[in-house]
């Protein structure tokens, strides 16, 4: 298969799209000849490099403008010579031809600049959104995002985990508007949480940090020419302590509040007063309070963005975030487990929208691991200590 062509046609695996002009060509043979002298067909054999050129690749298409050329002139020859349609339906099938192959070429360097985009999109997701193991520093978890543009496939929403000498910290959000703009500000807070996360022991010191990196980007970005003088962020700052397994520290940036789902239930925690990121000189500099909360370690810990909340049917209702949650925990407690829940969730917004999603999303759980897992900082600082 040709680089860049789009793997239409496939029968177990393999790409059969060279077959439609093939049967299309021995058609439109078999038209010429049934219909007799009255109405010659064989001029109709131009469209089987134009029907190449849509789904084949350059070389097909090629070999297909050749093959009809020839077939034009093996079956117009057999056919009495006042039979014959003659030279001007030869040059319609040869120009046909040359004009298919070009078509294809041009469609074909389409497709690889298309893949190549896709390419870089992956890989700015990747980096953005790094992988993470499902079971890291102490934690369960299980996440997805979904781009409202496909094509796109990354946004503003984002996520992480960093495992610190302090504690595990979590941090989810959704930058305000889309584009790379969007991209760049959630690149530089997970940036800045993945290192105030590990270094700083006071989780309103992190909090603080991340305020102060938005407003440096979002300066930086203006002084560049950018309009994203009043871009913020929302987000939920977690902080799992190593001496307090019934408890987690939550700062809430003006986000969705998170739900504990367990098989006792479901529970929304407490959704905070506090601005988004970028926004605390709004309330003269005053940053949400850091808030303990109560979390079994049966519980699952989910976090959404507003993707999820705001997703509408057709007659445009919202999406019951915690109503559905709730129902499939009460049918099984199994599926509190995060891989599960993460699944559920996503799979009934995509049902509830019909798949028509009006903005990015992310479903995100974590809950901890039988036993801890261990102090969450060991292996960062054994490789410190070499």
């Amino acid at each position: 298969m040709e680089y860049g062509r789009r793997p239409l046609l496939r029968v177990r695996g393999r790409s059969v799209a060279w077959l439609l002009p093939l049967l299309l060509l021995a058609g439109v043979v078999v038209a010429d000849f049934a219909t007799g002298e009255r109405l010659r067909m064989i001029s109709w054999i131009v469209l089987v490099p134009g029907i190449s050129s849509a789904i084949c690749g350059t070389w097909t298409t090629a070999g297909y403008g050749l093959l009809a050329v020839a077939t034009y002139v093996l079956v117009d020859s057999a056919w009495p010579e006042q039979y014959q349609a003659g030279l001007g339906d030869f040059i319609l099938v040869a120009v046909g031809g040359a004009l298919a192959t070009l078509a294809a070429a041009v469609r074909v360097r389409r497709e690889r600049q298309v893949v190549h985009i896709r390419d870089i999109a992956d890989t700015t997701r990747r980096t953005v959104l790094r992988p993470l193991p499902p079971d890291w520093a102490g934690l369960e978890q299980a996440g997805v995002y979904l781009a409202a543009d496909v094509e796109a496939r990354v946004g503003g929403d984002f996520y992480d985990i960093q495992p610190s000498p302090h504690g595990t910290r979590v941090l989810v959000g959704d930058v305000q508007g889309k584009g790379l703009g969007a991209v760049e500000a959630a690149a530089a807070l997970l940036g800045t949480f993945r290192e105030a996360g590990y270094h700083e022991k006071d989780l309103a010191t992190v909090a603080e940090r991340l305020e102060i990196r938005m407003l440096r980007h979002r300066s930086h970005t203006v002084a560049l020419g950018g309009a994203d003088g009043d871009r913020f962020a929302t987000a939920v700052l977690i902080a799992f302590p190593g001496d307090a397994p019934q408890t987690l520290e939550m700062v809430n940036f003006g986000h969705e509040p998170p739900l504990a789902v367990g098989p006792r239930g479901v529970r929304e925690l407490p959704s905070g007063e506090g601005l988004p990121l970028g926004c605390a000189d709004l309330a003269g500099g005053l940053l949400p309070p850091v808030r303990r909360v109560p979390l079994a370690t049966d519980e699952t810990l989910l976090l959404v963005t507003d993707g999820v909340t705001e997703a509408r049917d057709g007659p445009g209702e919202f999406y019951d975030l915690t109503r559905e949650v709730a129902r499939a925990v009460r049918a099984d407690p199994r599926r509190a487990a995060p891989h599960r829940l993460v699944r559920r969730v996503r799979d009934g917004v995509l049902r509830h929208s019909g798949g028509r999603l009006a903005d990015d999303t992310t479903v995100f759980a974590v809950r901890r691991l039988p036993g801890g897992g261990g102090p969450p900082g060991d292996l960062e600082q054994g490789c410190l200590r070499y």
